[in-house]
């Protein structure tokens, strides 16, 4: 199971955001109209990997500016010197 899940995984990292964001709506409202059905189980699964795929490029957006952030703190902390004649 667990590399069946690696290969979802692979394949899903695959797919561009936009186009996966567009879906998302599609996805919501379908799956707010409840049956029970294996079509609406389908849909909750695939609305939480739109999401999962938002988050992830969030959480790796914001450790990227993070990591700059501290990179230029860190440039920045020479102490500033005057020349003396």
């Amino acid at each position: 199971m667990d590399k069946a899940l690696e290969r979802l995984a692979e394949q899903i990292l695959a797919f561009d955001e936009a186009s996966l964001a567009r879906l998302r709506e599609k996805y919501r409202l379908r799956i707010e109209q409840f049956d029970g059905t294996k079509d609406w189980e389908k849909a909750v699964i695939i609305y939480s990997i739109i999401n999962a795929v938002s988050l992830k490029n969030n959480l790796f957006n914001e450790n990227v500016l993070r990591r700059k952030k501290g990179a230029e703190k860190t440039v920045s902390k020479r102490p500033n010197l005057k020349r003396v004649k």
